[in-house]
């Protein structure tokens, strides 16, 4: 039973209340009448947070235990002095239309509050929480604020190394050095936060950087708009890109040293109309290549891949949408079969891992070294096996299936949403429908799906709507594993945390190579794959929500149009 004091004490020490605010609160009556501290004294509280929740709950005011500081924009903390937010434990959490929300340890702190109402102009909604995680919140939001518009930056200088001799950090001005840590600090953060893209664009009056991590863009921060053309012209640099020409989209690459990877940044700039916008993508070179097993592909793919890479001659294509995994699939797929007795040549655009044994070639558009080319070349070098980025030409297409023909295992990529949409897609680029039937050997489409987070994932029981949505019935998913993300600290309060594939491998069968010449659409040969055993994307992504791996919501979202 805890005692008036302990409770006290435990309030009071925990948050910014005082003593004669306390006693104000537990003097109020809920709706039944009875005195708070009546309600609170009976009850036996082991930590500030229970004590806090069960408070809160009373007061009618929302209590939050973990909080995204990396989701509060610098933008609100901007002209709010951190003496102040520190002193008053006040800290802006979160602008709405109607509201701002703003995280406190004293919902009684009228003046703080009102002065945030008056700078904001909109309502104020308080958020409870601890004296410890306000100041923890308070540090970590104005250091990556301050670190990312000031220049004031806590990496040390050996956790970036830039490759190029073109830069040099000591040979920059005084003047220079705050963009110059920006930059380092955007790169090094994307890093540690495993993002795979850089996102920096240009608005009328101010500038966003996103990052994309799981597939899913996020603000980071907006930069003040006067450092627009300094944080351009860095990266530009970096690039080896003409910092002048601002009018025409330009492409380069930054290889970079960073905590002792090696990161390869690819870079794209493009005009609008109020300033160049740049994305960037960064590859991990360091990473080590995947075995299929571990990619998330079904035993029953898995087998029939293996006997489709035991063939000594035939076309293996991997399909699906731009950062759908499809290198890491043909690479580890090369991997797979990389064995002492076999040849095994790349034509790729870029090489983005290097593999020992294998002779990778990068093509060049510039200097007339198409996919074309160098499959053209790889053919008088006498391979086994031969891996091409992607077929997006006819010419490309030709010469893979007249090597296909020759004796020789083709592995490459090719756009379309499903398996079944690649044939009606080479047909339409010119290839002959015998031609592809006899070399086709089978296609995988793949499609990344986010992984639910192992540490808060909860267990969910679905909705009518739900499961009639994945036409499934409530005696099917009895003893299954479902859950529902949440958010936690561990994976930025997202609720998920990495991705795997979902997939539907078709194999080229006669029947169906008959459908092929007959130049049948996507929609045939799909229900025929259907019928001789194809796993949709739909029933793949079901398997995986029902093992705890992911949502519902996750999977509807990204299989919606296969239905």
């Amino acid at each position: 039973m805890a005692s008036k004091n302990s409770f006290e004490n435990l309030i009071v020490k925990g948050t910014k209340l005082n003593k004669e605010q306390l006693h104000s609160i537990l003097e109020l009556k809920n709706r039944k009448g009875t005195l708070f501290k009546d309600i609170l004294f009976e009850k036996s509280f082991s930590s500030i947070d229970d004590a806090l929740k069960e408070l809160c709950g009373l007061m009618n005011v929302e209590f939050i235990q973990d909080i995204p500081s990396n989701d509060i924009l610098a933008d609100l903390v901007r002209d709010i002095p951190i003496n102040y937010s520190k002193n008053h434990e006040v800290l802006p959490y979160k602008e709405e239309k109607d509201c701002l929300l703003v995280l406190t340890s004293n919902p009684l702190n009228h003046k703080a509050l009102d002065d945030l109402r008056v700078m904001f102009g909109k309502p104020i909604k308080s958020l409870v929480t601890t004296s410890l995680r306000m100041h923890e919140t308070i540090n970590k939001v104005y250091e990556r604020s301050t670190a990312a518009l000031e220049g004031l930056d806590d990496i040390e200088d050996d956790d970036i190394d830039l490759d190029d001799p073109v830069i040099d950090l000591l040979e920059a001005g005084d003047d220079d050095a705050p963009v110059i840590k920006l930059v380092n600090r955007l790169l090094f953060r994307a890093v540690k936060e495993k993002a795979s893209d850089i996102h920096i664009e240009p608005y009328e009056k101010d500038m966003v950087v996103r990052f994309r991590t799981d597939g899913v863009l996020f603000d980071v921060f907006k930069p003040p708009k006067k450092l627009q053309n300094a944080i351009t012209s860095r990266i530009k640099v970096m690039a080896n890109l003409n910092i002048a020409e601002k009018r025409l989209p330009q492409d380069g690459r930054i290889p970079l040293k960073l905590a002792g990877k090696d990161i390869d940044v690819r870079l794209s700039t493009v005009p609008t109309s109020h300033g160049e916008r740049i994305v960037m993508r960064l590859q991990d070179r360091s990473n080590v290549i995947l075995d299929l097993n571990q990619l998330g592909f079904s035993q029953q793919s898995l087998t029939l891949i293996d006997d489709i890479l035991a063939k000594t001659y035939g076309i293996f294509l991997v399909t699906g949408p731009t950062g759908s995994g499809k290198s890491t699939t043909l690479y580890s797929s090369i991997a797979k079969i990389n064995t002492i007795d076999k040849n095994i040549i790349t034509v790729e655009d870029p090489v983005e891992q290097r593999i020992h044994g294998i002779g990778q070639i990068q093509a060049n558009a510039k200097i007339g070294l198409t996919f074309a080319k160098g499959l053209k070349a790889i053919l008088r070098q006498d391979p086994n096996v031969i891996m091409l980025g992607e077929i997006r030409d006819l010419e490309t297409a030709e010469i893979a299936i007249n090597a296909s023909l020759t004796g020789h295992l083709v592995l490459s990529t090719i756009h379309t949403n499903d398996s079944a949409g690649v044939f009606p897609r080479l047909i339409d680029m010119g290839c002959e429908p015998f031609l592809i039937a006899t070399s086709l050997l089978g296609i995988v489409a793949q499609r990344l799906i986010r992984l639910l987070c192992p540490h808060c994932k909860v267990p969910h029981e679905p909705t009518d709507v739900e499961l009639s949505s994945l036409e499934l019935t409530r005696e099917q998913i009895k003893e299954t594993n479902i859950h529902r993300a949440k958010g936690c600290d561990k994976c930025n309060q997202k609720g998920y945390a990495g991705r795997t594939i979902i997939q539907e491998l078709l194999m080229v069968t006669e029947p169906m190579r008959t459908l092929i010449m007959q130049r049948k659409d996507g929609a045939a040969i799909k229900k025929l794959a259907v019928e001789e055993g194809m796993i949709p994307f739909r029933d793949h992504g079901i398997s995986k929500i029902l093992s705890g791996l992911t949502s519902i919501e996750e999977i509807l979202s990204n299989t919606q149009m296969d239905q």
